[in-house]
């Protein structure tokens, strides 16, 4: 078993280039559930770190042993500690190929019944943590697919994947988006489109999610500007007592999803 007690180790050097999303077709992938994430998902396996301490635990042992035929290294502590991101790491990292992302697969589950007849579409969104946490939702309400617009954060970032835990490798995606190419595709496939604005005068549960729609989010500092607002169909509001303002983005992206679930449910 070959064992990494240099920084200057190539395979080293290389996990940081993905780490830091310089690798074009891998992703970083931290932590014993989405290194199992990975391994359900049928993701091509370049490489597999970790430390003896990881290596001596039984679910450590278990781990490693269903991941056969992967290129194993045993990294020293705390060089692994440097490579990591996260701070209190479990001693295991991952290589593997990052999942594609079309359009096209989005198109397909539009056709499927058991989908929610929804695409959400998220337009320079900063925060890796809000977007992993929408893709979180998105997977459990069910919907069609999500669309990640350029200038976006990475969703396959280490920070994205974790908050996603998992849905990113299993969501239909569509990623690096052009703003206005997806207004266009949404109007091509008859998908009403809709965000969310403070001045909306119709509240989130009097619009009908049975509707096939693009539900739209803009950044979180910013929003929509004057003319991607123009392309949007509807607005929509959710009601907030105690004057506040807004919610975190994740949080309303929730809100909404699980309303169009329990309209489509009934």
């Amino acid at each position: 078993m070959l064992k990494i007690t240099s920084r200057d180790n190539q395979r080293l050097k290389h996990a940081r280039q993905v780490r830091d999303g310089n690798v074009k077709d891998l992703i970083f992938v931290e932590g014993v559930r989405l290194g199992e994430e990975v391994r359900r998902s049928n993701l091509k396996i370049s490489d597999v770190l970790y430390t003896e301490n990881f290596a001596e635990t039984e679910r450590g042992r278990a781990f490693l042993q269903q991941l056969q035929n992967s290129n194993f290294a045993e990294v020293r502590q705390n060089i692994f500690d440097a490579l990591a991101d996260t701070k209190s790491s479990q001693g295991i990292i991952v290589i593997c190929e990052k999942p594609k992302t079309s359009k096209n697969s989005i198109e397909i589950n539009l056709l499927l019944s058991e989908k929610l007849p929804l695409v959400i579409t998220l337009h320079r969104i900063n925060n890796p943590a809000n977007l992993g946490a929408i893709l979180r939702t998105a997977e459990a309400a069910g919907v069609a697919g999500v669309i990640v617009t350029k200038n976006s954060t990475d969703a396959f970032s280490p920070k994205a994947l974790r908050g996603a835990m998992g849905a990113s490798l299993r969501l239909a995606l569509w990623t690096e988006a052009d703003f206005y190419e997806v207004a266009e595709w949404a109007k091509e496939k008859d998908l009403i489109s809709v965000c969310a604005d403070v001045n909306a005068k119709k509240s989130y549960l009097e619009v009908d999610w049975k509707t096939p729609r693009l539900l739209v989010f803009g950044s979180e500092a910013h929003g929509l500007s004057a003319n991607e607002r123009e392309r949007i169909d509807e607005d929509l509001l959710i009601p907030m007592d105690n004057n506040v303002e807004s919610l975190n983005l994740a949080v309303s992206c929730g809100v909404i999803l699980f309303e169009a679930k329990r309209q489509i449910s009934q």
